[in-house]
């Protein structure tokens, strides 16, 4: 039921061009585009990403399949948000048996914000108002209380104050 009132707050948020929580009431502030409930250890999975030559918007993020790695679009250029030492041990790992012989919807997307009905920003979810955020999941000590993270995952660390990333074998925690 709670995850049927979720969709439902979703759908309904995104069809007024709102602000939009998943899982709980309402966003924390007025500069809030998208919010998710910090009481659940649940977080965000980014699309996985095959070709990334077509994308060429700054401040995407992707999970990209062909090294297993957390990245983020800046000044054209691709950043890695998920690092690795170059070992076995490190290197992500993602089941891509989930999309393999799935056809994407081209014109599938979703924008939340102001400008949602004008924005024209390739991707599935765009937030399109220049002065909100997206506040991540919240998760106390991710790497001990997710079970099973996917490969993509993305939250804040409350215990730690960072952000977190899972590339499917293990996390890396940046901090400014």
């Amino acid at each position: 039921m709670k995850k049927t009132i979720s969709i439902l707050l979703f759908i309904i948020g995104v069809s007024l061009h709102a602000q939009v929580a998943i899982g709980k009431d309402n966003v924390t502030n007025a500069s809030v585009s998208l919010e998710f409930s910090d009481t659940e250890n649940k977080g965000l999975i980014l699309p996985y990403i095959e070709d990334k030559s077509g994308i060429t918007t700054d401040g995407t993020i992707i999970y990209d399949t062909t090294d297993h790695k957390m990245k983020y679009l800046k000044d054209g250029n691709w950043a890695n948000l998920s690092e690795d030492d170059g070992t076995a041990d490190t290197i992500g790992t993602a089941d891509l048996t989930i999309q393999t012989g799935k056809t994407d919807q081209a014109t599938a997307r979703v924008t939340i914000g102001t400008n949602g009905d004008t924005d024209t920003t390739p991707g599935i979810l765009i937030l399109t108002d220049d002065n909100k955020a997206m506040i991540l999941p919240k998760v106390a000590s991710p790497h001990l209380n997710i079970i099973n993270p996917a490969a993509g995952m993305m939250v804040y660390d409350t215990v730690a104050k960072q952000l977190v990333v899972y590339n499917g074998k293990v996390w890396s925690f940046w901090k400014p």
